[in-house]
């Protein structure tokens, strides 16, 4: 999915987005925020409490002016015409006897403001919405009224105001989600009539002419998908009571979903905890047992699961394909040590925004869809949600991967605590997830609580996939587990635990942190960094968060490119930002490509930016045990002007990546100096370097380590963002694709030349 929109996987992903069901939904959470109104000429007392806040007891009754009432006042304006405030003292029908009063309901009584008074209140709340109290005695004496009335009025004046902006908003929301909908539904129909339906690839020469018009569409699309994203996260918070009567508006505040839990997405909450129970104890035994469940590889020292043995194990329930297409199935394991305390690893899991923050290479979209059981504690022990993940490579040329599953949260004893995912078939009653082409069989880990704030991981990941096209360069290391396995994970996970570590110290030993004097410097460059990262992977992912599309760069490679606009995102350029990627096979070694790009001596041979010049590091921050995880600010000199460039760099067991911006140099100096790095723009490029996947052997059998040698290459993704035109009205041309497409040419020749490859 996301690879080409003219072609969608998982359409029926897409429609359920798009879906009325939805739309009744999110129209269900707007109107959880509206309010009812009171009459023209009166007010309504309300309890005191915070206005439009979710504590205590919300204002039920505004009132709405002759003036602005119009065609929207309903029944209870008409039926509360000429009513105003009341007091309580003013009960019953006043005849002394107590036992009577204590059997009939106690009245109030309303008394009517004059269009005179309604129309001083209205005056004083144009200028001064919130009187204070000297203002109320003032107008109070003024008007007749008591400083209570006053009070109420413009309580329930402000409230009816923020109701009808709310109402306004959610109508405006809903006729332009209607209208993107309509547009993508045609935009889809046209492009699959000029488009091959076994590869995707345009049939017309308008798929390489990128229509501006369509880009833009697709642009939109993307938003709303992305918008619809985040409002079914909030769905998830709220429970299905939380539009029940205000009466019992208070005790429904301290009860949590589970309460009002009657059955969801086709499932009720007992199978659903079965299925959770199930999936829980074949992951401890998966990832404990030994052979013959699993084998250790000879050549690769991978384990590789007897597949024989695990049917035997947990029966074939599983695999059976009960008509669906045929599926691979990929099953890994990874044992690791990371430096992090147990309670920071389970709520990096539970808590979906900070699960994300933790995979970025892996994750492009994540949310929690509904929470069946909050779980006890601060660690959330029990805790069962139903989540739904895309999951990515790092270009454009392996389709992601989306999948719903349930997520469980237990602990197994005192020091260890388990994580599992199982993917369930009945989502919803508009989706089968069975029809989703990657499912998750029972897949977690175990954390066991180790000394000095490390704990033990043993991840276990058992995916059951849909057979896709995936590019041939791409294909071996997708197929053999690699790209989307426990090695994988387990080395991401790894990675960011030491970054974590490393921006939280405060002992950094001076050979590890040059150029920054201070603390607080050091934490906003690394913070920088890391924003600068993350929005790099979010750019140059095969999500469909973006519509790739191809072209061909004079030398030969595969360049997919794609645009966005940043309207006010105050962290990038504002304009119409163009990305272009392309990803090459190169036979040389990962570790050999990443050392030469982060290398600022050799750097000039490369980055055009540079224009051959010297390049030169003024800090160096370490982020991490290995030398090659770090952050380094650079200065390019040149006969023009000096240029600084921060670059992040990271390696672990399975990937590597070299990440830079050319960066403003006053904003940097701030931030140098520990000011908020939030508000600097940066749009960033870089590389990401993966194994071909072909397992590297020995060449030559010597006890002499420093004459072995191995064979293998590796895959470079090169990936340049540039910003067009700082209009985000423009519209892409082609001159700006030919410009970011001799950009990446040269670059790609340059790397080439430098590492002796030019015929590869």
């Amino acid at each position: 999915m996301g690879v080409d929109m003219s072609n969608p996987p998982n359409s029926h992903i897409k429609d359920f987005f798009a879906s009325p069901a939805l739309s009744l939904s999110l129209a269900g959470i707007f109107r959880g925020a509206n309010v009812s109104h009171a009459a023209a000429a009166g007010s309504v007392e309300v309890e005191e409490g915070d206005e439009g806040s979710g504590g205590g007891r919300r204002e039920e009754t505004v009132e709405i002016s002759s003036e602005t009432s119009g065609p929207m006042r309903s029944r209870s304006d008409d039926d509360l015409e000429g009513e105003g405030e009341h007091d309580e003292d003013d009960i019953g029908d006043g005849d002394g006897d107590n036992d009577d009063k204590n059997k009939k309901k106690k009245r109030k009584k309303y008394h009517r403001h004059t269009a005179e008074q309604i129309r001083e209140m209205e005056a004083l709340f144009k200028e001064s919405p919130h009187p204070d109290e000297k203002q109320r005695q003032q107008l109070s004496k003024q008007l007749g009224l008591a400083p209570r009335q006053v009070k109420f009025w413009f309580q329930n004046r402000r409230t009816q105001i923020k109701a009808i902006q709310e109402r306004h908003e959610n109508s405006l929301l809903k006729t332009e989600m209607d209208k993107l909908r309509e547009e993508n539904k045609t935009m889809r129909e046209t492009i699959n009539k000029a488009c091959c339906p076994n590869c995707g690839t345009a049939t017309t020469s308008r798929g390489t002419a990128l229509t501006t018009e369509e880009q833009q569409l697709r642009i939109e699309n993307a938003k709303l998908k992305a918008e619809v994203e985040k409002l079914r996260a909030v769905i998830g918070k709220y429970s299905p009571g939380a539009t029940a009567s205000c009466s019992a508006a208070n005790d429904q505040e301290n009860r949590s979903s589970l309460d009002f839990y009657t059955g969801i997405f086709g499932l009720d909450k007992k199978r659903i905890t079965e299925i959770a129970n199930q999936a829980m104890e074949e992951l401890k035994k998966m990832a404990t047992a030994g052979e013959p469940l699993w084998v250790r590889s000879v050549e690769t020292g991978r384990e590789i699961l007897n597949y024989d043995e695990y049917t035997k194990e947990f029966g074939s329930e599983n695999s059976s394909n009960n008509g669906r297409p045929k599926r691979s199935i990929e099953a890994s394991r990874e044992t690791r040590v990371v430096f992090a305390d147990l309670p920071t690893l389970v709520q990096s899991f539970m808590d979906v925004n900070r699960w994300k923050e933790m995979f970025p290479f892996l994750i492009s979209k994540a949310a929690t869809v509904d929470v069946i059981c909050n779980g006890e504690g601060a660690n959330r022990n029990g805790a069962v949600q139903l989540m739904f993940a895309e999951v990515q490579m790092l270009t454009p040329m392996v389709p992601t991967r989306e999948v719903y599953f349930v997520r469980y949260c237990k602990q197994l004893n005192a020091e260890q605590w388990a994580i599992v995912d199982v993917s369930i078939d009945k989502v919803e009653d508009n989706i089968d997830a069975s029809l989703v082409k990657c499912r998750k069989r029972p897949s977690g880990c175990i954390i066991e609580d180790k000394s000095n704030g490390h704990c033990k991981v043993i991840w276990v990941e058992h995916l059951e996939c849909q057979k896709s096209t995936v590019h041939t360069m791409f294909r071996t290391v997708v197929h053999s587990g690699l790209a989307f396995g426990a090695r994988h994970w387990m080395a991401t996970l790894q990675l960011q635990c030491e970054r974590l570590v490393f921006f939280m110290a405060t002992n950094v030993p001076t050979k590890d942190s040059t150029g920054v004097a201070t603390l607080a410097g050091r934490k906003s460059i690394l913070k920088l960094a890391q924003r600068m990262t993350w929005s790099f992977c979010r750019a140059i992912g095969a999500s469909s968060y973006h519509t790739w599309s191809k072209v061909s760069s004079k030398t030969g490679e595969d360049i997919r490119i794609s645009s966005r606009k940043n309207l006010n995102d105050p962290g990038e350029p504002v304009g119409l930002i163009l990305c272009a990627v392309s990803s090459v096979w190169l036979p040389v070694p990962p570790h050999i490509l990443f050392d030469f790009l982060r290398d600022e001596a050799r750097r000039n041979e490369w980055d055009i930016m540079s224009n051959g010049g010297p390049v030169q590091a003024t800090a160096n921050l370490a982020k991490g045990q290995d030398r090659g995880n770090a952050v380094t600010i650079l200065k390019m000199k040149s006969k023009e002007n000096n240029m600084w460039v921060l670059q992040d760099s990271g390696t672990n067991a399975y990937e590597s990546m070299v990440i830079y911006a050319p960066v403003d140099t006053n904003g940097m100096q701030s931030v140098i100096n520990g000011c908020d790095s939030s508000n600097l723009a940066i749009l960033p490029s870089g590389f990401s370097i993966l194994p071909d996947g072909h397992e590297s052997r020995p060449l030559v059998i010597t006890s002499r380590q420093e004459e072995k040698s191995t064979e293998g290459g590796c895959l470079l993704t090169i990936a340049f963002q540039i910003l067009t035109n700082t209009s985000p009205t423009a519209k892409l041309t082609m001159e700006s694709v030919d410009s970011v497409n001799a950009l990446i040419s040269c670059t790609l020749k340059n790397i080439k030349t430098s590492l002796q490859c030019e015929d590869s």
